[in-house]
């Protein structure tokens, strides 16, 4: 499993015209297989008029699910250039859909294919990349006052700090990477002489 991969931060729209024909493409963020058909099928509804709404999505810390799609177009000119473009800029969790208005004249194979990823690597260039690492929540019940030193501390040493639950102590999340979670330990156990209680959790990524 990749410890970091990165994706963009939201939707992103653009617009170029090839010999009278309009590609619009909308590239988003997406989670899921699931979500990013969804993106495909708003992009659908959005434009009815259009004769085609090609599409590629790249799913996954490690990418491994892609899928693209010509809608209509010949094979191989849309689909495959465009997850070619998401693929080489290094993204992934990230939908790309391209929606061509005919403009008259035919662009052939090599026009189409240099048109499609060309739309996609445009919309690339102008998302803000984001960073996502692979963190395990870690839990730590402490006092207020050693909650507080241990949050500050935290921050300083670039933890992510979560949210934190009060009652008679502080019950404070954080997000760490594998390598850092015995350093919070010890800095809890420093904090606080060995009275807070460090309780390591589940894996997941988070944006950095």
């Amino acid at each position: 499993m990749a410890a970091e991969y990165e994706t963009i931060s939201g939707r992103v729209e653009t617009e170029i015209e090839i010999s009278r024909s309009r590609f619009l493409t909308r590239l988003e963020r997406v989670d899921s297989e699931d979500a990013a058909r969804a993106v495909i099928a708003d992009v659908r509804a959005e434009h009815p008029r259009a004769r085609h709404h090609c599409s590629a999505f790249v799913i996954g810390p490690d990418g491994r699910v892609q899928r693209s799609n010509d809608d209509g177009e010949p094979s191989g000119t849309a689909g495959a250039p465009m997850l070619d473009a998401l693929v080489s800029a290094g993204l992934s969790d990230v939908v790309a859909v391209v929606t061509r208005y005919f403009g008259g004249v035919l662009l052939g194979a090599g026009g189409l294919t240099r048109a499609y990823r060309a739309s996609v690597a445009g919309a690339v260039l102008d998302a803000t990349r984001v960073r996502r690492g692979l963190r395990h929540e870690v839990q730590v019940d402490a006092s207020y006052e050693v909650a507080a030193q241990i949050e500050a501390e935290a921050r300083r040493r670039g933890y992510a700090v979560g949210t934190a639950d009060y009652s008679d102590t502080v019950l404070q999340r954080f997000a760490v990477a594998e390598d850092e979670i015995s350093g919070l330990q010890a800095l809890a156990a420093e904090l606080s002489a060995g009275a807070a209680t460090v309780t390591p959790g589940a894996a997941g990524y988070v944006d950095l």
